[in-house]
């Protein structure tokens, strides 16, 4: 790599701005973020302490300093911003509840400190404590930009850094709220522009000094400051040479004598000035541009020198050399090759000069390129010779290598080329300038410097003076892009320097010992890794380690001499980071990149190896065991020309290496190997391999894997196994068990992996490499060789692999049948199998059935009836699936299962591909030092038949939950695929319609073949009428690892030996003959039955421990069956169970989609047909029908008022039963009702269905007019009725309600008197109408008046169940309709006075006008005919009068 050479002289930057002072919000920032980096670091290390196993007392002490340390952190006082005049409101608030979340986890951490809590639980509370302080720590209001930090190329910007600005932010209030680096050499790679993370490459590192703090504070950078700081004052002295005079001089000179570095500033020495708090130390003295000092070869150990060779012709004419024959690679002038002298310091490695041909070029080394005018020399080359190609260029090389022995003159000449005239040559002003004097040279110039220094009552801060004194002025109007780029950079002021007086000379040693786990970078699966470690400015690679993925390196790389400037404590605290990056090496093309790890280097004599993650970007590509030791040497740093400090110690005698260790020992020259006390410590193992066989195998390179072998390498031992003959027929190898013998490190940390490839024997000797596996933790196959007898027999076969043997005889037919007869076709017709016991009663058969057992089992007592009490079996429901739990070991004890991965990593996201999977398993156990001391016990023996085995297979899948809706209403169809090797069955056509918890109760029956069709993949697919079926998920269980496990994973074991009943046995052998094998297998004694009781392994049986205090269940079989069974159960088998499987989808591999209750019964064809399966069908509501006769009612609220002013209701009753609201009816209205009394004589009818055992309604309905099927809910059976208000021209007026659960129904009161609310409030008067039948009384229909509960009437009513049966033949029609019959009902007398007004006129006047207005229409007749009479009577008067008086005919 390239670096800067700095040397002793550091460059300084100063940038003062002007921004708010938001110190007050900075510095909580800082506090909290130190608070969430210590407690970060103490979780990590109790994390690596639980990781090491290390002892109960370190962990308690590491618990106890995470919470003194979180006390104290967060007990800290916040800076109170409500005195600050520049807070806002957000800052209150946030200052009020960062103080309160402190408050709280100080008193949390205080509980724990002083409470005796367990580990979990305080990790767990340091997490979460964790997750509050960095979501505290985050600041909404922060207005101070970050510090950008970038590298320039030219005009170009290359790498980029940003620092947050608080993190290297000074602060008056304390230590604790300066930022972590404020002040503090810290290391820092750069990034590309557009780049979120860091890449593949670096573009650079750099250490750097950070740090920002307010003008007021300037003078605490004193503190922190190293080295002396310095400002050159810089003036170029410029001269020319005039071709007829020969002589350098002035004359001619078009530039200022002294000028700026561009020429266009006059700078005349006597014209500097010392700026503010600054002086001169010396005098003017002539430095030479750094860049000029340094030739390309520079810091390099071996370099590859070039000349390109160059010829031109006409089109179509011949080839001949050009003028300048031989250039560089841009065109530029350079000497002939064979005039190319080797430089002072250096020796030619290759003898002669060559032609580079592994570049696109033709045989010859030429490539080709046509000349555009204006141009001189194409832009573009190919390798292939066309006719109008003008130009063609070859490249020659010759590698040259660092002379050491000439290394003291290299210095000499060196130093001699300094103390010369220190001119720069050029051939004109602006072209590159350049050291050695040459012919066309006709200007030159020399750089004068002058050091100010600050004085001492400023110190260091002192250079903050000088921003904006610095700047040069230009009187150049010119519009040169170029000349104001350079100013605006800064490269026309004169650079501040910190400069050191000595620096420590240090010494570092890598000690790179292996890696594991490395991404395929190769097609072939594999990768040739090598790694190129860099401190600093130096860098080294390690040899290259063939077609592996866990390289052992076992390679030390020295760095001899490095220079560190600043101060040893510092440097010691945060040393420069170690950067190890990973290649994989390719012949042709560019090396690949595999990973980087960035490590800290240890001060400490003999440092432990240790893991660091190796990243690819974010991704995780491997891991590196490595040590790297920095020494810190004797004497300081003798001062070498800048550009050699990378170099070996001039003087290479052992005097100058006194301080240092002694070389580790070379493994070839120049190769070093990791020394012993570092390197761990290794001891003669044994590895016994069992390779049971390959399953699964893609096929390789388009064609199928046919006749594969295993290759098992481990620390750098290999073992072959022997060739499968045909992997289609049997996939098992015929010699199963390999041996190895190895040396491996004494500690499982160093252990490298154990990596399994499989061969394909193809013909003509192909033998590819067609999958492999890395299993990197060896932990759990360590074994013990001389374990006790019994734990010895664990890994030999147990009782269940069940494959007969000639020396094991099961007798099947001593006694009774074991399974009742039963038609040949009932377990080959149907895939999908129901079978009924028959000799269970009807009425057991009714309410106890399999399910009644499950949830007899998950505690769903309200569903199982009287099971329990019964005494029955129970079974486990295991919560996840049966491989996953601990006490069964994975069903793994026989053989684990290693997936095989190919091909090389594509996409930094993308996993290998799995190509198959290898069955075996591993028994690792030390072997004694001493070869002649007998080797232990080989550990793998009495294994099982290796041929195939013919299978009955029953799958029952019980129901499934938590589903991922694929519809659009939320809701999914699903229905189950079962498949097995080629066969698979689909139940279809008994999809389950929008539901997310189905429940399936299905039982598939079907063959297979182990091990050729050992995956059973159980998929539930959600219906869709249109489109294709999708896939919800899927579980896929592995048949053979349950066939092989000594657990018995084949076939649970119930509780109880029963020949009969619901819980019928279902093995195929008896629990007697199953304790036989078992014994067996164990090699143990065989068992010792007594009349009650039985003898096995040295524990005794006993039938009353069994049996007592349990009811006598009616189904038992023979007592010794019964004992046998006890004591297997007590070897700690695979009990009869449920298991809740996971479902995942192929498309989203990691995400959940649902869980799926079921378990799997296999049976080996050989052993005979097993017992009948259990009957898993989904109970089935019946039909009832529930009869409501309303009688009467009685003090119902009076709601309205008569046309007469009186209190009155028009009462009618309406019920439906909960769920079925479409099915609403309602009685008659009792009109005219004053006393709230009402007479219905009204019967409802009710259908529905229900199930009896749960207790439950079965409702089944269309959600929408379009939905295709009806959704199925299950509801409490609940009689809801109400009482209404009829009115005519307006809504009904609500009075009041009843609601009655059938199950637990209010009893009803003997008369209207004795019903009342205090019936509601006493729950003990409850009745199941469904074990009653009928009912009759009174019950209180509720109102709620305010909050408080009145009564709102009382109903008399008959309820009534019955089933479909008894409808049938005792018929009743609804309300008095016919049938009236069951009972008959009559009308209901209603007083006269019971009519609607509207449609009855007369009774209107009779009952209503009549009766309340009687004496008014007498007196108002009374007062019509008097007032008639008066009329008539004025009427008549007058003439009366006048016919008195006159009397005409008088």
């Amino acid at each position: 790599y390239y670096y800067l050479p700095w040397g002793n002289v550091k460059p300084v930057v100063v940038l003062s701005s002007y921004w708010e002072d938001i110190s007050h919000r900075t510095d909580v920032q800082n506090l909290l973020f130190g608070a969430v980096d210590r407690l970060e670091a103490n979780l990590e290390l109790v994390h690596c302490a639980l990781k090491a196993k290390c002892s109960a007392l370190d962990l308690d002490t590491l618990v106890a300093r995470l919470i003194d340390e979180i006390i104290v952190d967060c007990s800290q006082p916040l800076v109170d911003v409500t005195k600050k005049s520049s807070s806002t409101h957000l800052d209150h608030y946030l200052y009020r509840f960062r103080t309160t979340n402190l408050n709280q986890i100080v008193q949390a951490a205080l509980r724990l400190k002083h409470e005796d809590s367990d580990l979990q639980m305080v990790l767990d509370q340091a997490e979460d404590w964790l997750s509050r302080l960095k979501s505290m720590a985050e600041e909404p209001q922060n207005s101070l930009p970050d510090i950008i930090i970038w590298m320039l190329q030219g005009d170009r910007r290359v790498a980029y850094s940003r620092v947050p600005a608080r993190e290297v932010l000074y602060s008056q209030t304390g230590p604790n709220c300066c930022g972590k680096n404020c002040g503090k050499l810290q290391t820092i790679f750069l990034k590309n522009p557009q780049e979120e993370v860091m890449g593949p490459k670096i573009p650079a590192q750099i250490r750097v000094r950070l740090w920002l703090g307010l003008a007021v504070d300037e003078k605490e950078f004193n503190k922190s400051a190293e080295g002396r700081l310095s400002v050159f004052a810089e003036t170029y002295e410029n001269q020319t040479k005039l071709a007829l005079v020969g002589n350098w001089g002035t004359t001619g000179l078009t530039y200022p004598k002294y000028s700026d570095v561009t020429g266009k500033i006059k700078l005349p020495k006597d014209s500097f000035r010392p700026s503010t708090g600054w002086t001169w130390a010396g005098e003017w003295f002539v430095s030479p541009e750094k860049t000029l000092l340094y030739d390309v070869d520079a810091g390099h150990m071996s370099f590859v020198e070039e000349a390109f060779e160059n010829q031109v012709r006409l089109p179509g004419g011949q080839w001949i050399h050009m003028a300048e024959a031989y250039t560089d690679v841009n065109g530029e002038k350079v000497l002939p090759k064979d005039e190319t002298e080797c430089p002072p310091g250096w020796k030619w490695e290759d003898p002669e000069w060559d032609v580079d041909l592994n570049r696109a070029v033709d045989e010859r080394g030429w490539e080709y390129g046509i000349t555009i005018p204006p141009d001189h020399r194409p832009k573009a080359w190919v390798p292939a010779e066309k006719m109008y190609h003008t130009n063609r260029r070859r490249r020659w090389v010759r590698l040259r290598r660092r002379d050491l022995t000439q290394m003291e003159a290299l210095r000499k000449n060196r130093q001699e080329e300094l103390e010369g005239e220190g001119w720069e040559y050029a051939s004109l002003f602006g072209w590159k300038f350049h050291l050695k004097y040459r012919k066309t040279d006709t200007f030159r110039r020399r750089r004068w410097r002058r050091r100010m220094e600050p004085l001492e009552q400023t110190g260091a801060a002192a250079v903050f003076a000088l921003e904006g004194a610095l700047g040069g002025v230009t009187d150049d109007k010119s519009d040169d892009g170029k000349s104001v780029s350079t100013l605006n950079f800064g490269v026309n002021r004169p650079t501040i320097s910190c400069i050191f007086d000595y620096g420590n000379r240090y010494h570092l040693r890598c000690y790179l010992y292996q890696a594991r786990d490395l991404i395929a970078m190769d097609k072939d699966s594999f990768s040739d890794p090598y790694a190129i470690v860099s401190f600093l400015h130096q860098s080294q690679k390690t040899v290259v380690q063939k077609n592996t993925l866990n390289p052992t390196w076992d390679q030390t790389l020295i760095f001899y001499e490095i220079e560190i400037f600043g101060d040893p404590q510092s440097i010691a605290s945060s040393p420069p980071c170690v950067v190890v990056e990973i290649y994989d090496h390719d012949t042709y093309g560019a090396d690949e990149f595999i990973g980087r790890c960035i490590c800290k280097p240890s001060l400490e004599q003999t440092p432990r190896l240790s893991w660091y993650p190796v990243l690819r970007g974010n991704r995780n590509a491997g891991e590196l065991l490595a040590a790297f030791e920095l020494i810190q040497r004797e004497k300081p740093a003798i001062h070498h020309i800048p550009g050699f400090e990378a170099e070996v110690p001039s003087v290479l005698d052992e005097s100058a290496d006194l301080d240092l260790p002694y070389p580790p020992p070379q493994r070839e020259p120049n190769i070093y190997m990791v020394p012993q006390g570092i390197k761990p410590v290794l001891q003669r193992t044994a590895i016994e391999i069992l390779a049971w066989g390959l399953r699964n195998v893609k096929s390789y390179q388009l064609s199928s894997v046919t006749s594969p072998s295993l290759l098992v390498e481990c620390g750098g031992e290999m073992a072959q196994s022997c060739v499968i003959r045909n992997l289609k027929k049997n996939p098992n190898f015929d010699v199963s068990v390999l041996f190895m013998e190895v040396r491996l490190p004494r500690e499982d940390l160093y252990c490298p992996p154990i990596v399994i490839k499989v061969i394909d024997n193809r013909p003509f000797g192909r033998k590819p490499v067609v999958g492999q596996c890395t299993i990197r933790s060896l932990e759990e196959f360590y074994c013990d060789p001389y374990a006790e007898e019994a734990e010895l027999a664990v890994m030999q076969r147990d009782d269940m692999s069940l494959t007969p043997r000639d020396d094991v005889l099961i007798d099947i037919d001593d006694k009774e049948p074991l399974i009742p007869a039963q038609p040949a076709d009932s377990l080959t017709s149907s895939p999908i199998i129901n079978t009924q016991t028959s000799w269970a009663s009807l009425h057991e058969e009714e309410f106890i059935d399999w399910w009644s057992k499950f949830y007899a089992s998950v505690g769903e007592r309200e569903k199982c009836g009287s099971y329990l009490e019964k005494g029955f079996d129970t079974l486990k429901v295991f919560e996840t699936e049966l491989e996953n739990l601990e006490d069964y070991g994975g069903l793994s004890d026989f053989c684990h299962t290693f997936k095989l991965y190919r091909g090389r990593t594509q996409d930094a996201n993308e996993d290998p591909t799995v190509v198959g999977e290898f069955k075996g398993s591993f028994k690792i156990y030390a072997l004694p030092d001493d070869p002649t001391v007998p080797a232990p016990p080989r550990q793998f023996h009495q294994l099982p038949a290796r041929g195939p085995q013919e299978c009955l297979l029953r799958v029952y899948i019980i129901r499934a939950f938590d589903l991922q809706p694929k519809d659009s209403n939320g809701k999914c169809d699903p229905y189950v695929k079962i498949s097995v090797g080629k066969k698979s069955i689909s139940d279809q056509d008994h999809y389950i319609p929008c539901t997310l918890e189905p429940v399936f109760g299905k039982m598939f029956e079907l063959t297979c073949t182990l091990p050729l069709e050992k995956d059973l993949k159980v998929s539930l697919y959600d219906y869709d009428l249109l489109s294709k079926d999708e896939k919800i998920g899927e579980t896929i269980i592995d048949l053979e690892n349950r066939f092989l496990s000594r657990f018995g994973a084949r076939c649970g074991l119930p509780q109880t030996y029963c020949i009969s009943g619901p819980n019928q046995w279902r093995d195929q052998l008896r629990p007697t003959q199953l304790l036989h094998l078992f014994s067996l297998h164990r090699n143990c004694k065989a068992p010792i039955y007594k009349s009650d009781r039985i003898i096995f392994r040295d524990q005794v049986y006993n039938l009353t421990d069994l049996e007592d205090g349990k009811p006598l269940n009616p189904h038992l079989g023979p007592v010794e069956e019964r004992l046998a069974l006890y004591a297997l159960q007590k070897q700690g088998l695979v009990l009869e169970h449920v298991e809740t499987r996971r479902l995942y989808s192929p498309l989203q591999p990691d995400i959940e989609q649902g869980k799926l209750q079921m378990w799997v019964d296999l049976f080996p064809k050989s052993l005979g047909a097993p017992g009948p399966p259990f009957n898993v069908t989904p109970r089935k509501a019946k039909r009832f029908f529930l009869r409501c006769i309303v009688w009467n009612a009685k003090d119902v609220i009076l709601d309205d008022f008569s046309i007469t002013g009186e209190k009155m209701s028009d009462i009618y009753v309406k019920g439906w039963m909960a769920g079925y609201e479409e099915n609403k009816q309602k009685t008659d209205v009792h009109y005219r009702s004053m006393g709230g009394e009402g007479n219905f004589n009204w019967r409802f009818v009710f259908p529905f269905d229900y199930l009896l055992a749960e207790q439950v309604c079965y409702v089944a309905k269309k959600e929408h007019f379009w939905s295709l099927d009806k959704t199925e809910n299950k509801v409490a059976p609940r009689l809801v009725l109400q009482v209404w208000d009829n009115d005519k021209f307006s809504f009904d007026d609500y009075l009041g309600s009843l609601q009655l659960d059938l199950n637990s129904m209010l009893k009803p009161a003997k008369t209207a008197e004795k019903c009342s609310l205090d019936m509601l409030d006493d729950p003990v008067k409850l009745v199941s109408l469904f074990e009653q039948k009928t009912v009759k009384g009174w019950w209180p229909c509720v109102a709620e008046e305010g909050e408080k509960k009145i009564i709102a009437g009382k109903l008399e009513m008959t309820l009534e169940i019955i089933n479909e049966q008894e409808q049938d033949e005792r018929p009743a029609g609804l309300g008095r309709d016919e049938p009236n019959m069951n009972p008959k009902l009559e009308d209901p007398k209603r007083p006269e006075t019971s009519f609607l007004w509207f449609t009855s006129p007369y009774k209107t006047l009779k009952y209503i006008l009549w009766r309340r207005f009687k004496w008014v229409f007498l007196i108002v007749l009374f007062i019509f005919i008097v007032l008639l009479f008066l009329g008539i009577f004025i009427y008549a008067f007058p003439n009366y009068a006048a016919m008195k008086l006159v009397k005409p005919f008088s």
